[in-house]
């Protein structure tokens, strides 16, 4: 006997956990949220800094590779996603950035312009500054300064506006070009993940089930209609009745794989793995955008590193006590703690590269700080023009999909990855920087034209975890993100995007589905 719910929502991340707090509200819809992972109870999910200790831990992280990438020198690009509740919000490194306006005016559907989404952006938002014309305050989501500043960060932004950037004190405000310091998404120095932010709240309520450790297996159909889920318990295989709808939430990389494995997707994919078409819908999957970075590793002249507190077990037992009595120090930093928005040409109408700046340094995310005093500044192409892939190996849905990102596959990506590296360097030369730079480990002064900034990024280059567009709306969804061609089921996660924002993708995404719970109430009344 399945069990009867009005919605099902698979996947309690970003997306999912918003849905689950807001369809439940009025305490009546009965809701039933899966999500393949355990609940959030690692505490390296709630020390900002211990993003770092989940990179790669596969109870909490799906931890996917690409396929080898042509452009990349054929290497496979490691590929986090959270598996636990909250998902990726739980696990990332908790920048809140929205994008650019423009990114989604650029969309052209309707309902889905920046200024029908800002009261989103708002209502989500529990903004430490307080609200405002573009901010809000009360919300489930708690977005926060840094803790305090960071002598590197400072010598970073001063640079930049020696080289002729503005300094910008909220990215998320007027404007989004210039240098500063990030916002991220915590409370009282407490990762705020859509778990904590939405999810706890809501778990009370009689009328939301929670199942974790349940992978959904395919969507179930009457006809063309969405009816059910089943899904995996363990060994067992379960399934669980909709009468209103099914949402998929799993993101750009789960939510199309579990729409093949339903029988929805390309025709001949399918026929190749033995599943039955219920739609031929040849855009599933397909589309794929992320963020594609390199990064420049600078050797700092003074011990004011994470790479130095690391080394050191007084400096690490330091570090802990301010954590603890202060709230302050390197365990609330984010993966970004100061940055900035660029244009890599004077031409353009608005930024087409993102900064992160770190005070630490390593080879790759996930693997060990250098031994020495070191830290790290990277450029992110906002807007690439390159499009990839998701599409399933098996008709087993523990069997993770081949994801294919093709970086660097346009000559544009290919010129504003170069660009954006040498207006990088030419940052970290200005005086403000000098004081602090020992010598520039990676590239290395080798490194000068433009063939070898290429090659540079073909070699080390690699995702700042934003995938999205491989449900589109336009091509997959409607403008009210129901599923074009089917009966009851909608898609909310970043796969519903028609391009990528122009930086990080979770605030993005909690919009999309405060904005998605709003037109789920609206088409369920009469």
């Amino acid at each position: 006997m399945a069990d009867p719910f009005d919605i099902i929502v698979v996947g309690a991340g970003s997306a999912g956990c918003v849905l689950a707090n807001r369809l439940t509200a009025d305490g009546r819809t009965r809701v039933l949220l899966l999500e393949a992972g355990p609940r959030d109870t690692d505490p390296w999910i709630h020390i900002p800094l211990g993003y770092g200790k989940l990179f790669k831990k596969p109870s909490v992280n799906w931890s996917y590779q690409s396929e080898p990438e042509p452009e990349l020198n054929g290497r496979s690009i490691f590929t986090p996603r959270g598996k636990v509740l909250g998902g990726s919000s739980s696990i990332n490194g908790l920048v809140y950035i929205r994008g650019q306006p423009q990114d989604f005016d650029d969309w052209e559907a309707p309902g889905w312009s920046f200024g029908e989404l800002l009261p989103y952006f708002r209502k989500s938002e529990d903004q430490a500054r307080g609200a405002g014309p573009l901010h809000g305050a009360g919300g489930p989501l708690s977005v926060s300064d840094q803790s305090e500043p960071h002598a590197l960060c400072d010598a970073f932004i001063a640079a930049a506006e020696q080289a002729g950037h503005t300094r910008n004190p909220d990215f998320n405000g007027p404007e989004q070009e210039g240098a500063g310091y990030f916002q991220i998404t915590t409370r009282n120095a407490r990762r705020c993940s859509t778990a904590v932010g939405y999810l706890r709240a809501a778990q009370k309520r009689p009328n939301l089930k929670v199942a974790t450790g349940a992978l959904a297996s395919r969507v179930l159909f009457e006809g063309t209609r969405a009816a059910g889920v089943e899904y995996l318990l363990g060994n067992e295989r379960r399934t669980a009745t909709a009468a209103r709808e099914v949402i998929l939430c799993g993101g750009a990389i789960n939510t199309p794989q579990l729409l093949q494995l339903s029988g929805v997707g390309p025709p001949a994919l399918l026929a190749e793995h033995g599943i039955p078409v219920v739609l031929g819908q040849p855009d599933v999957g397909e589309h794929l955008q992320d963020h594609f970075q390199a990064r420049m590793v600078l050797r700092c002249t003074q011990p004011i590193t994470l790479n130095d507190d690391m080394r050191s077990p007084l400096r690490q037992l330091k570090m802990g006590l301010r954590y603890l009595l202060q709230k302050k120090g390197p365990l609330t930093f984010g993966a970004g703690y100061a940055g900035g928005f660029w244009r890599t040409r004077p031409e353009l109408k608005r930024p087409d590269v993102q900064t992160h700046f770190l005070t630490f340094s390593l080879d790759r995310m996930g693997e060990a700080l250098h031994p020495f005093s070191g830290f790290t500044a990277s450029i992110c192409q906002l807007r690439p023009t390159s499009r990839g892939s998701v599409r399933i190996r098996s008709a087993d849905p523990r069997a993770a999909p081949a994801i294919r990102y093709h970086y660097l596959a346009t000559e544009h990506d290919r010129r504003t990855m170069v660009d954006g590296m040498k207006l990088l360097r030419r940052i970290v030369e200005q005086p403000a920087m000098r004081t602090y730079v020992a010598a520039e480990h990676a590239p290395g002064d080798q490194v000068r034209t433009e063939e070898d900034w290429l090659a540079y990024c073909r070699a080390t280059g690699s995702t700042i975890y934003h995938p999205s567009c491989t449900a589109m709306i336009g091509k997959v969804l409607d403008h009210r993100l129901r599923l074009k061609g089917m009966g009851a089921l909608r898609v909310v996660d970043a796969s519903v995007m028609p391009a990528v924002v122009s930086g990080n993708t979770n605030a993005a995404v909690i919009a999309i589905a405060e904005k998605a719970a709003d037109l789920i109430g609206a088409d369920a009344r009469p």
